[in-house]
């Protein structure tokens, strides 16, 4: 699947590209200019789509699990939002354009905001439920991303640098963006490896994988680390996309069962096949322009979260 998905964005653009095409460019055959578009152009903007769509799925996967929440995801929980209001402040009022800065203003927005969901979701309460953390992850979610929107639209000359950013693309320098980003995804990819088995026991109940020797607190506080290195970093390196992280793990769950260890290395990779074709199939929808794509996403996205909100909160209410 995630073959397909790099093979269909190397040959979608303006100028479209069969896969012989590509193939023969990836080998350093063909014509110059099929040779430049490819391995210049395009293949670096798989790379990102691929590291940015794992981080995003791995990231869904973990609160998922950690939350024991069907409908987590960095977007629903607000973390993306978070992350895009800090960028938005820094970049729009404090002048931080350069993307390692953008990286740690992100991740920052991320943490303060998964806070503030945790915070708001277990107010008189000793522990909250899936659906309370759903609601409040909206709500926080909806707060952040009216307060950039608005920040935005006060001085829109100002703010016009994050214009495009605002809606979650891979349109930005890929050979800038890349090894900036490297070491924040890089250390929540090593932290999930970690995590992954404890997971498993954290499935079975805090008080059981408590028994077992698994320090549930310090778990919990490693999984927030990790998603706020993954969703602060993706959302800093392509602005910020929904529903990858909802519907990879999902799909993983479907193919392979239960195994955390299966679950977040498999939703890795099927969260980068879905944002490299959603983003394929945006530049294609519109060529020569293209469709950025967070809207792919949030279009294919909004069906899922409506079945899943039928099947899995029905239960719950019940």
């Amino acid at each position: 699947m995630l073959l397909l998905a790099i093979l269909a964005g190397l040959s979608a653009g303006a100028k479209p590209l069969s896969p012989a095409s590509v193939l023969d460019a990836l080998a350093g055959r063909g014509s110059e200019e099929a040779r430049i578009i490819v391995r210049e152009l395009r293949l670096p903007r798989a790379l990102l789509g691929l590291l940015v769509g794992a981080a995003l799925g791995l990231s869904g996967a973990i609160i998922q699990s950690a939350t024991r929440n069907p409908l987590g995801d960095p977007g629903l929980m607000g973390v993306n939002a978070g992350a895009s209001l800090a960028v938005v402040l820094g970049a729009g009022v404090f002048g931080m354009t350069g993307i390692g800065s953008l990286i740690w203003l992100a991740a920052l927005g991320a943490g303060l905001a998964a806070l503030a969901v945790y915070f708001v979701a277990g107010m008189g309460t000793k522990d909250a439920s899936p659906l309370q953390l759903t609601l409040a992850g909206v709500a926080v979610g909806a707060l952040c991303f009216g307060l950039a929107q608005g920040f935005a639209l006060s001085d829109p000359e100002r703010f016009d640098l994050v214009r495009n950013w605002r809606v979650g693309a891979l349109s930005g320098d890929a050979r800038v963006i890349l090894p900036a980003v490297i070491p924040a995804l890089g250390a929540g990819l090593i932290l999930a490896a970690f995590l992954a088995p404890r997971l498993n026991l954290m499935a079975l109940g805090a008080d059981r994988a408590a028994s077992l020797g698994v320090s549930v607190a310090r778990t919990q506080g490693l999984c927030l680390l990790t998603v706020i290195l993954l969703a602060g970093g993706a959302t800093a390196a392509a602005g910020p996309i929904a529903f990858v992280g909802l519907a990879a793990p999902h799909m993983v769950r479907r193919l392979l069962g239960a195994d955390e260890r299966q679950i977040l290395a498999n939703a890795a990779l099927i969260g980068a096949a879905l944002l490299i074709g959603a983003d394929a199939l945006g530049r294609s929808l519109a060529a020569p322009a293209e469709v950025p794509a967070g809207v792919v996403t949030a279009l294919v996205g909004a069906p899922i979260l409506l079945v899943l909100a039928r099947l899995k909160w029905g239960r719950v209410t019940a």
